[in-house]
């Protein structure tokens, strides 16, 4: 039988006609010569319903159905009984009243239902994945990433970009995180390396003179996962030369627009997208990404507390730090000291030594340090606008320190008291950061968004020496949606001489920037264009659409939290003669294995 309609499509426009419908399985229910079947597809459920005044020899192969069988029926259309309308389904006013019954596969039991909200684990999931995909909520969320590609290449198609792929087995070049490298039987020895991204491709793609290019784009990073990385991950990348910052940003806008619309039907006002200085974020929010969705912004009292009797505030910025709080309103009812103790662990996290908090009351100020403050409440209780049943949480340490403690602070508290509008769609520029950042880890500077990142015209003259270099601007420009980086963008340095003075502040040689990337340098002698692009994140912008709060929930195959695949337990030891033979690399002792039969017999 050749399928006519998908089953979760089938409605009362089809009323009396004959269908025929393929698919799985969900539940069955035998009332004793009359089954129903709830038959499930891509598109949702329809019921089924056999019996021997319908057909005796399809009730027969009812009979034998299990869940998760797949079968093929043809039948007619018919208004249900009434009574047994279900409002929830798009079918629930019909059933299909079936007159041939075909079984195309049987299915063992499965490890856990195919159901939305199951309560099983994550290993559990991925593991049996082409399974946990069945689920009607997982089918969504996959669709909403295809209706984001879908939209991006609509877009940008109109809008004159051309879509060009760039290669999967690159030079390995120091970009930042590590690479993953593939050894060349061909030249042993020798590594391609998986890209981190296109970025060096579509520059010099510039240079080729395409103007506007784009492409669905692969990376691959070996770094530590958290729930919104993977090892590999797609980005929707954009390059265009001679437009300004500003004329990017705008572009972007509409692009963004016209997901939301295809995607969840959000009409984007893009005239109200703020832009914020990335100082200004770091001030008002503690973080370069803010959830705009909620006030609760960082407050400044170093100030204030400059010469307070409490030790730890005077001292923090005596020694150049910061004191800054929130006020969480109506936490002094909603947090116990135990709660607060608990946040006190937590926020060891991010470097914090301690946390200083008051509750106000309608009696005034109370708490572990408000004996300290007797001469500067009402000076605080101003500045903060703090209220009776408010809740003020401190931090007093390095900048760094506090706005990192803050920023968590702030997100946890703001969730736990229902301050969020998940409904709400918060984006916002940062724009302006910092052209270098010191990594505390290894004491040294690294690029904020990477190497080939042009600073701000007024700091160009500050590339003639490192410290200078240090404390230059980019023009950069990041998107941020309700608390995530969407995307990260800038204008790319097109000038050889320039991108030296850049690799020279980040503690290359001559020598070594063109090991490195003397390509790209080559390349910029015969005539760059000014540039820009922007790349977004398509694993957590749909991530974020489908209202999910960890990518892998948007991936059809990812890693887990190790790197590793459940399904496919890859990665896994390979044969002996693959490592020394094929590549001439020395084999690991856990790898004797043998190579599998690929040959005819």
């Amino acid at each position: 039988m050749k399928r006519t309609n998908y089953a979760g499509l089938i409605d009362e426009a089809y009323l009396d006609q004959t269908v025929t419908l393929q698919g799985w399985v969900q539940k069955r229910r035998d009332l004793g010569g009359l089954i129903f079947v709830d038959l499930r597809d891509r598109e949702g459920i329809v019921q089924l319903a056999f019996s021997e005044e319908i057909n005796a020899d399809a009730l027969a192969v009812a009979e034998k159905m299990r869940s998760e069988f797949v079968i093929e029926i043809e039948g007619v259309v018919r208004s249900r009984a009434e009574g047994a309308v279900n409002d929830h389904l798009k079918s629930g006013k019909i059933e299909v009243q079936v007159a041939k019954a075909t079984i195309l596969s049987e299915a063992k039991t499965t490890p856990f239902y195919i159901e939305d909200d199951i309560n099983v684990s994550d290993e559990l999931r991925l593991k049996y994945r082409y399974l946990d995909l069945r689920r009607p909520e997982m089918q969504k969320n996959l669709r909403i990433r295809s209706k984001i590609t879908a939209a991006t290449h609509e877009f940008l198609d109109a809008n004159g970009f051309i879509d060009i792929e760039t290669p999967y087995l690159a030079k390995s070049t120091p970009e930042g995180a590590r690479d993953y490298l593939v050894p060349s039987r061909v030249y042993p020895g020798s590594f391609y390396a998986l890209p981190q991204s296109p970025q060096l491709f579509k520059q010099l793609l510039m240079g080729a003179g395409f103007d506007r290019y784009y492409q669905v784009a692969r990376a691959f990073r070996d770094e530590d996962l958290r729930g919104d990385r993977q090892p590999e991950f797609t980005q929707l990348d954009v390059e265009t030369s001679f437009m300004t910052q500003d004329e990017i940003m705008a572009l972007v806008n509409e692009w963004v627009a016209a997901i939301m619309k295809k995607t969840v039907d959000v009409e984007l006002n893009t005239t109200e997208i703020p832009v914020l200085d990335y100082a200004d974020a770091m001030a008002r929010f503690g973080t370069d990404k803010p959830d705009m969705r909620f006030g609760m912004e960082l407050q400044d009292l170093s100030d204030l507390m400059a010469d307070s009797e409490f030790g730890v505030f005077a001292n923090a910025v005596k020694n150049g730090g910061q004191v800054k709080a929130i006020v969480v309103p109506g936490g002094a009812d909603n947090y116990s000291r135990k709660d607060i103790d608990k946040m006190a662990q937590y926020i060891e996290r991010f470097g914090a030594k301690g946390l200083a908090w008051l509750k106000i009351t309608d009696e005034g100020i109370t708490g572990p340090i408000a004996k300290f403050l007797t001469t500067k409440g009402d000076a605080l209780l101003a500045q903060t606008e703090a209220q009776a049943g408010d809740l003020i949480l401190f931090a007093a340490d390095s900048a760094n320190v506090v706005s990192a403690t803050l920023d968590a602070l702030r997100r946890m508290t703001a969730k736990e008291i229902g301050l969020i509008d998940d409904t709400k769609w918060a984006f916002a520029w940062v724009v302006n950061w910092p052209l270098f950042e010191h990594q505390a880890e290894e004491d040294r500077w690294i690029a904020a968004h990477h190497p080939f990142t042009m600073p701000n015209e007024e700091d160009l003259p500050l590339l003639e020496t490192t410290d200078g270099a240090h404390q230059a601007h980019a023009q950069s420009y990041d998107l941020v949606l309700n608390g995530y980086e969407l995307g990260s963008g800038s204008i790319r340095i097109h000038r050889m001489d320039i991108q030296e003075k850049m690799l020279s502040a980040l503690g290359f040689t001559k020598e070594a920037a063109h090991d490195a990337f003397g390509f790209l340098l080559e390349g910029m002698e015969y005539g760059f264009p000014p540039m820009g692009g922007i790349a977004l994140g398509l694993d957590r912008l749909a991530m974020l659409l489908a209202g999910r709060d960890n990518i892998r929930e948007v991936i059809a195959f990812p890693k887990n939290s190790k790197a590793t695949e459940p399904m496919t337990e890859a990665p896994t030891p390979v044969a002996q003669a693959q490592i020394v033979d094929d590549l001439g690399l020395t084999a690991p002792v856990y790898a004797d294995i043998e190579a599998p039969n690929m040959s005819e017999e």
